[in-house]
């Protein structure tokens, strides 16, 4: 049996402890690169004992030779040497495989106490130990407070409350950016309509952007478990850094949580991202087993006017961003999105059921209220109603939260349990019904918003991306198959063409090798397969295919650095075939691949945005004219919480913006589009053209 050594005496007091040092996840201070430290009450099996560390092993990792370690001891082992600690075989990191479920089972049911364990006088499961500290501990909840009072909140500008006695934000934000060299130079063609400050004495000064670098790791149990990230930029894009576009829904990023749309990548697993083209960005998040991401995190805007501290608090409603307040301390907002309100709900006792059924819904991330239980304590306060979208609990986000995780929270809280929620707007855009409880979907997503790029939105693609069509013809059997699987199609969620997934070796066109994956179809014997939808498209090519010759159009796009770096690239070049674990019909390409498609092959959507005040947008462009790479398109590249364009939810970053108010902006440069969009007051319609990012 192994006698685990207690790191950190179960009696110490919470003297000399830093939140910004204590771990999230043991509770413990250790180096972020270190193993997690844990106080178990028992010995524990030499079996699950890492002969590395000698403690009982933190995320196991199989060698092919038959030995287990904790995954960190053993990652940085093999940083210096090149064989199995124990009987010496050569050995690479890539070879070894999580344990099996069973050994992870075991692990986790070990009991360890409280690192704090003198005030909260609790032991638990291993496994229970971070939900324990999060939601349950005392020292670790005062930890949090007292840090949270050492800044300001990120949701103070959800909230619309302004800071007392606070640190300045300008500060901590430029202590965080200096963490990334980088980020101390503006970028070339990189305007911040976002950032800019207020011109309206009425309006409080928005322009200190708050933002942190923080560490998130992931485990993946299998390799090839996706993460749930889509990602978008690179260094052969103009957005330069890799960013996280959307996280999906019930994957493994979105049950951590931690992970959120706009979050800059910069390492992964110590190594840089800063300059590296997105095909191989991709090809070092899809390393095995743990990912150790150092992530650039946007927490919104800091409030620098004090001017409206005593505005009255109880039961208090603000906008999405500025409010107006009025007599009644009620707010309305012009934003369509909707109103965020703070309510508190206050239980008699801990055990009190709020009486509220929490639902997430299938087009739109995050948690939702759908019903207020009859004579419960949310039904009886009155704040709350159906449709909500619950932005926060007790200061914990969950805009891409779940029902589990919020009911977690609030069966963790004490008798106070504080809401912020975002109410829908009553008035529609498109003319739509007011009733409340209408989701805003409904009124924000009809199909008549997208349409074909207009003539003159047409432009060149970004450098360094470019296509080329590719005509086959040949004749064959009426019976024979072209062998071809596809996706895409005018109704898929982001209007994509109709392109290949997979070329089977059983078909004619594979034994012509012209055709790839990832190849768009344009079309077959004279029959236009561009604005098809997929069912469309699908009976267009067996009515063809029938013939007894085929002349198949197809186009190419081709990305400069993935020819200079084929390796990186191969995961997205792979066929099929040499690669059994990848289900043909559900490969994406990587979202580099749709920026070389030609103008008029895109399909374009206007969106409108609305504030009030001399408020930001709350969105980064980057693009534009530029001397050392002639005319690029805009990108988004930024989209700051708390602010229209997040709230609104409909931008992400990597759309590229083709019209402001159905003005162009080919061959638009920075100067002339800042006061394009200074001008627009409280009211701006953006044009952009979507593409999905690559998945992780």
């Amino acid at each position: 049996m192994a006698t685990t050594e207690n790191k950190v005496s179960s009696g110490s007091s919470t003297a000399g402890l830093s939140w910004a040092r204590v771990c999230k996840d043991c509770g413990q201070q250790h180096e972020g690169q270190d193993s997690h430290l844990y106080e178990y009450q028992d010995e524990v099996d030499d079996e699950l004992v890492c002969h590395i560390c000698l403690q009982p092993l933190i995320k196991p990792m199989d060698t092919p030779c038959g030995h287990t370690y904790c995954f960190l001891c053993l990652s940085n082992f093999l940083k210096e040497q090149d064989f199995c600690p124990v009987d010496r075989l050569r050995l690479q990191l890539h070879q070894c495989r999580p344990s099996s479920l069973l050994v992870r089972n075991l692990l986790d049911k070990l009991i360890v106490m409280c690192p704090h364990y003198a005030d909260c006088q609790q032991q638990m499961q291993r496994c229970e130990l971070q939900p324990h500290l999060h939601n349950r501990c005392p020292v670790f909840r005062r930890l949090r407070e007292e840090a949270e009072k050492r800044k300001r909140p990120s949701w103070n500008e959800l909230k619309g409350r302004k800071g007392d006695s606070e640190p300045s934000g300008d500060a901590k934000h430029s202590a965080t950016i200096s963490r990334n060299p980088t980020r101390d130079q503006p970028e070339p063609g990189l305007i911040n309509p976002a950032f800019e400050e207020s011109e309206d004495d009425n309006t409080p000064l928005r322009s200190s952007l708050v933002a942190e670098a923080n560490v998130v790791e992931l485990f993946r149990e299998e390799p090839e478990q996706e993460l749930g990230l889509r990602i978008v930029g690179g260094k052969d894009t103009p957005l330069g850094n890799v960013v996280i576009q959307e996280i999906v829904r019930d994957s493994l990023a979105a049950r951590d949580g931690r992970l959120a749309p706009g979050d800059h990548i910069l390492e992964v697993n110590d190594v840089s991202l800063a300059s590296v083209p997105h095909a191989r960005a991709m090809a070092v998040l899809w390393q095995p087993a743990l990912l150790r991401l150092t992530v650039m995190q946007e927490k919104g805007f800091k409030s620098r006017d004090l001017r409206s501290d005593h505005h009255p608090s109880s039961s208090s409603t603000s906008t999405a961003t500025q409010p107006s307040h009025s007599p009644h301390g009620n707010v309305t907002s012009n934003h369509n999105p909707g109103t965020v309100l703070q309510v508190t709900l206050m239980k008699s006792v801990r055990t009190e059921p709020l009486g509220i059924k929490l639902i997430r819904k299938s087009d739109e991330s995050g948690v939702f209220i759908l019903d207020l239980l009859v004579g419960g304590l949310a039904a009886k306060d009155g704040k709350l109603r159906n449709n909500d979208k619950v932005l926060a609990i007790n200061g914990h986000d969950l805009r891409h939260g779940t029902p589990e995780s919020a009911a977690q929270i609030i069966q963790g809280s004490e008798v106070r349990v504080n809401f912020v929620v975002m109410r829908p707007a009553e008035t529609h855009e498109e003319g739509g019904s007011s009733r409340e409880g209408h989701s805003r979907v409904a009124r924000r997503a009809p199909e008549q918003q997208y349409f074909r790029r207009r003539s003159t939105y047409m432009k060149d693609p970004p450098g360094g991306f470019s296509s080329q069509e590719k005509t086959v013809s040949l004749k064959k059997e009426p019976r024979l198959s072209l062998g071809i699987t596809i996706a895409g199609g005018r109704d898929c969620r982001s209007r994509l063409p109709v392109y290949i997934t997979s070329v089977q070796p059983v078909g004619c066109l594979h034994r012509d090798g012209t055709i790839k994956r990832g190849d768009v179809l344009l079309s077959i014997n004279g029959v236009d397969l561009t604005q098809l939808t997929y069912s469309e498209a699908v009976s267009a090519l067996k009515t063809q295919t029938a013939q007894p010759q085929v002349v198949l159009r197809v186009i190419q796009t081709i990305s400069e650095d993935s020819e200079e770096d084929p390796e990186a690239a191969s995961k997205d070049e792979m066929d099929p075939m040499d690669d059994p674990r990848e289900d043909a019909l559900n490969w994406t390409p990587l979202w580099t691949r749709w920026l070389g498609l030609p103008s008029q092959m895109h399909w374009c959507r206007d969106i409108v945005l609305q504030k009030t005040n001399n408020e930001s947008w709350g969105f980064s462009i980057v693009g534009g004219y530029e001397e050392s790479h002639g005319q690029q398109p805009f990108f988004i590249k930024t989209i700051v919480p708390g602010t229209p364009a997040h709230f609104d939810g409909r931008l992400k970053c990597g759309d590229e913006i083709v019209a402001v108010n159905g003005a162009t902006t080919v061959g638009m440069n920075n100067s002339s589009l800042i006061p394009m969009l200074k001008l627009q007051k409280n009211k701006v319609t953006l044009t952009v053209v979507s593409w999905p990012g690559s998945l992780v």
